[in-house]
């Protein structure tokens, strides 16, 4: 059973997660390692822990052949769906039993290692399951974070190479997550407006720092951005949780997410890279003052000691620059996606 255990000076909650460590993990200069058996592949379902969820074709059966998008339990959990949180103290120390979900969203049945080349109609399955996965969840009260993360690369963490995603849902919020909702409350609490909603506003009005703008949606590197080409893309309207997310919106978040990922690709000769859904806990109602985003991170520098000492970040691209870089940046959306 995995651990969660709190740091009692700064409130940040650790997994202690000992079936991690049987991963395989590439070495984290080495590419993730490409050829051999791929157990993400459509033929290899029997190498993967029985399928959550799977939009299949008609007739085909679970755990077989016919899938699109297939989600499965993560081999090697951070936290695990069984048993009781068994909140106990140790001493000044608190802790809990690791309850939770650790998920993998496996986005295509082909070998592929770039979602930028999946199809879009492909791209928005995998949104939907992203948010039928959010909604099946949050009906556990033993649970109340869900982040959807996505590893490319083995710099960005990554250690199989077929385009896939993960979540992870937790039984409290994130310190970081927590930082960023209260920022946000207390910006709504002056203002009376929600800071996503302004900055959408304001980076439209420069329009310096905007990558990308459609009629739903904007894409921007943000102000203050911590690492070079770093990228969000943000609802134009308000809107705190992911799961609530509406048809119009998944069909232009699908042809915006290959678009952004496209030109980071061109751009930046296929980057290792991160992106993450952030979005309000889900033992929360609508809330006024968040804003559910994306924030997407191409790994071209390291965190080191003067960062992790600090917390503060080196960026040695003006976001500014980045942007009008991204904007210039040339991609084709007509060419031939996989399926």
């Amino acid at each position: 059973m995995p651990e969660l255990r709190k740091d009692p000076i700064v409130g940040r909650w650790v997994i202690i997660a000992t079936e991690r460590a049987k991963r395989p993990v590439a070495p984290r200069d080495e590419p993730v390692a490409s050829g051999g058996l791929c157990p993400f592949c459509e033929g290899s379902e029997v190498h993967t822990p029985f399928e959550i969820l799977a939009y299949r074709d008609r007739n085909t059966k679970p755990n077989e052949k016919g899938w699109r998008v297939r989600v499965v339990p993560n081999k090697f959990p951070a936290l695990q769906i069984e048993g009781d949180l068994h909140k106990r103290g140790d001493g000044i120390y608190d802790r809990m039993n690791g309850v939770g979900a650790h998920e993998v969203i496996i986005e295509c049945p082909f070998h592929e290692i770039s979602m930028a080349n999946l199809s879009e109609d492909n791209i928005r399955e995998v949104l939907w399951v992203y948010r039928d996965r959010l909604v099946d969840l949050k009906k556990d009260k033993r649970l109340v974070y869900g982040m959807i993360f996505k590893n490319v690369g083995a710099l960005a963490g990554a250690s199989l190479e077929h385009s896939h995603s993960q979540l992870i849902v937790t039984p409290i919020v994130p310190i970081s997550v927590q930082e960023e909702m209260d920022g946000a409350q207390e910006f709504y609490d002056y203002r009376g407006r929600c800071i996503y909603c302004d900055m959408n506003h304001q980076e439209l009005a420069t329009e310096k720092r905007i990558v990308l703008d459609t009629p739903s949606f904007v894409s921007f590197a943000p102000y203050a951005s911590r690492f070079p080409f770093e990228t969000w893309i943000v609802p134009r309207n308000h809107n705190s949780h992911f799961e609530n997310i509406q048809k119009n919106e998944v069909d232009e978040l699908g042809t915006v997410l290959k678009t952004i990922l496209l030109k980071l690709e061109t751009a930046l000769d296929k980057p290792a890279y991160n992106y993450i859904i952030h979005t309000a806990p889900l033992d929360s109602q609508a809330v006024p003052h968040y804003h559910w985003h994306i924030e997407i991170i191409p790994r071209l520098t390291r965190v080191a000691g003067f960062e992790w000492g600090t917390g503060f970040y080196i960026n040695p691209v003006p976001p500014e620059q980045a942007a009008a870089y991204l904007r210039q940046t040339e991609i084709d959306l007509t060419a031939p996606s996989r399926r």
